[in-house]
Order: structure tokens, then C-alpha cells, then sequence
């Protein structure tokens, strides 16, 4: 068990904020299978303080999710901690801060990871957010902002001021902001930080793609937790997996061909209660990419979920692959329940 603040995990391990990914309906499944914490997709600060912005079904959060985190970004301390108290009250147990995003765009404006090249604002940004929250407060960091550029002493300068302020965790990318997701990720210096703040609570991230990884790199580098990221897209079963191991349990069989349809048939349904046909059709095929990897004939079930371009032709193609329908599923499993 390990605690983030006030929030107690069973099994030391959290599905990754993910842009673009971890909506309500990747969440609601991550949950099913064994999660025990997990969070929104990144949300700019300037869209909490617009009433008519957080109306938004997406940024809702579920009725039957809990606990769930709000990723929050963004380079104005005054607005962060107006933007965290604000997903604080709309019923969010948790506020995360990114500090870690290497997208170009994202860049350009000054947040996200390239808050790695000015720490004194990224302390005083968790200052005022903390002030302004009463639920734990957490930060995900990549471990500088390119190599060989002193960042990394940026870094460490982070996490000692942050770990000073009270920090209840700190979620820590073993790559550069610039390196995005090339090579592979630095489990040596995560391990490392771990070593030098041992009263903070460190979880590990990177290249975290099956349930043995999880393990392995959590026995090896002496970190509190593990997130699970770009391994959980298409694959909640990795939770339940993980979850067997960590409790000293053999691995689960993988799921059965129909196992998997049920579960792209739910998640689809949920997006479409969240979405248009016209956004959730395209939406859905990047996790369609990912769900056709446990399928024995992947890349002909991948171009025919790729294909569809409405909800009939998403039906057709997981009933001729899976072998499964609408009839195979409850209207109580798609159910989208937001607590507003």
C-alpha cells in the first residue's frame, strides 16, 4: 500500500494523465480492471476559470470513478491555483500539475516541460496551487528539458523545492522534454532521485508496457510506485495483470477474442455518449490500433477498424473479428455517469 496524501492505494501503481487518452470511458475501464487511481487527459488552466468551459461534458468527472486526478497545465502561478481549486470543486480527488509535456506546441507558449528551464516558477507555481487546494497535490516532471544542457540540475532544484513545500508525490519521466519518446527511458536517474529525496514519494515512468515491467522496474529502483502510460492505450487488462503480480498472484489469462470485442464495444459506446458520431468514429481508431495487438491476425483486424467511418461500420468490424454485437453488452456498461 502506498499513500498520495490522504488517498491510499491498495497496489503501488496509477494510470498516467494522458492528452488525448485518458477520458472518462479509458478511465471507467481502467477501474474495472484493477487501477486504483487515475487521471484526466492535460487541461490548461484558462479552460476552469470559464463556467461555460467546465460545463463540458469531457471535463467531468465520473459519479463512479474514484479516486480520479485532474491534470492541470499552464505558466501563471495565479491562475494555476485559481484553475486547481476550481477541478477541486467540481469533485476531483486530486490535482496534478504538468511540468512534463514535450509537445511542440505546448513548448512554444511556455508550459508543459518547458517549465524545466525555469524552476523558481515551477516551485512557486506548486506553492500557490498548494495554498489554494485541500486535496493532495502531485507533480509529473521528465528529468531535464534536453541532455547536456544543465536542466538537470533544474531538475533536482524542482524537486528539492517542491519536496520542501510539501509535494505529495512527484511522477517522474525517465526522458528529456526533448527527447520526447525516443530511445529508452533513464530508469538509472529516477532511481537516483528516489536515493536523494527518500522521504518523497517518487513513482517511475517510462516504456512501462506489460505487467512484468511494472514489477520488475519497481523492485529494481526502490520507487514508491509505478505509472502506467502508453501501455494502458487499448490494454486495460494491464491493470488487472499488474494487480496479480503485485499481490503475489500468477498472471490472469489474457482475455478471449470476445473478451476484447465486449470491451472495444463498451469503450466506443461511451465515447459516443461523450461525442458525435463524426468525432468518436476517428477518435476511437488510435485505441482501435492498439486494442488489435492481442488479436491473432492484427494487421487484418487493424485496416478493418480503420476503415468505419460511422457507427454501423465500427459494429460490423468488431462482430466480424470478435465475434461479439451490441447484444453482447448491457445498456448498465455504457452507462456515462458524471457527477454534475
Amino acid at each position: 500500500m502506498v499513500k498520495i496524501g490522504d488517498i491510499e492505494l491498495d497496489v503501488p501503481f496509477f494510470q498516467a494523465p494522458l492528452s488525448g487518452y485518458t477520458d472518462y470511458a479509458m478511465r471507467k475501464l481502467a477501474f474495472e480492471m484493477g487501477c486504483p487511481l487515475a487521471f484526466t487527459g492535460v487541461m490548461l488552466d484558462k479552460i476552469a476559470v470559464h463556467p461555460k468551459a467546465v460545463r463540458n461534458l469531457k471535463f467531468q468527472p465520473g459519479s463512479d470513478e474514484s479516486p480520479v486526478g485532474a491534470q492541470v497545465m499552464g505558466s501563471t502561478p495565479e491562475v494555476m491555483a485559481q484553475a486547481s481549486a476550481a477541478f477541486e470543486k467540481m469533485g476531483y480527488d486530486l490535482i496534478d500539475l504538468n511540468f512534463a509535456c514535450p509537445a511542440p506546441k505546448v513548448l512554444r507558449r511556455g508550459r508543459g516541460g518547458c517549465m524545466l528551464t525555469k524552476p523558481e516558477a515551477a516551485i512557486e507555481i506548486f506553492k500557490q496551487v498548494r495554498d489554494a487546494v485541500k486535496c493532495p497535490v502531485t507533480v509529473k516532471l521528465r528529468i531535464c528539458y534536453g541532455y547536456n544542457d544543465g536542466t538537470l540540475e533544474n531538475f533536482l532544484q524542482i524537486c528539492e523545492g517542491i519536496s520542501r513545500e510539501g509535494v505529495d508525490a512527484i511522477a517522474i519521466h525517465g526522458r528529456s522534454v526533448k527527447g520526447m519518446y525516443r530511445g529508452k527511458a533513464d530508469w538509472k536517474t529516477i532511481k537516483q532521485v528516489k536515493e536523494k529525496f527518500p522521504a518523497t514519494k517518487i513513482f517511475g515512468s517510462g516504456d512501462i508496457m506489460d505487467a512484468e515491467t511494472a514489477v520488475e522496474r519497481y523492485k529494481s529502483t526502490g520507487v514508491d510506485g509505478i505509472v502506467i502510460a502508453r501501455g494502458a492505450i487499448g490494454n486495460p487488462w494491464i491493470f488487472r495483470e499488474a494487480r496479480a503480480l503485485f499481490e503475489g498472484r500468477p498472471v490472469p489469462e489474457g482475455p478471449s477474442l470476445q473478451e476484447q470485442g465486449v470491451m472495444m464495444l463498451r469503450h466506443f459506446e461511451m465515447l459516443l455518449k461523450l461525442n458525435p458520431e463524426r468525432k468518436s468514429v476517428p477518435y476511437f481508431r488510435k485505441f482501435s490500433a492498439r486494442y488489435c495487438k492481442r488479436h491473432p491476425q492484427r494487421k487484418k483486424t487493424l485496416m478493418a477498424l480503420l476503415k468505419p467511418k460511422t457507427r454501423k461500420g465500427i459494429h460490423d468490424a468488431i462482430r466480424e473479428w470478435y465475434g461479439v454485437g451490441m447484444k453482447d453488452i448491457s445498456d448498465e456498461s455504457i452507462a456515462v455517469n458524471l457527477r454534475s
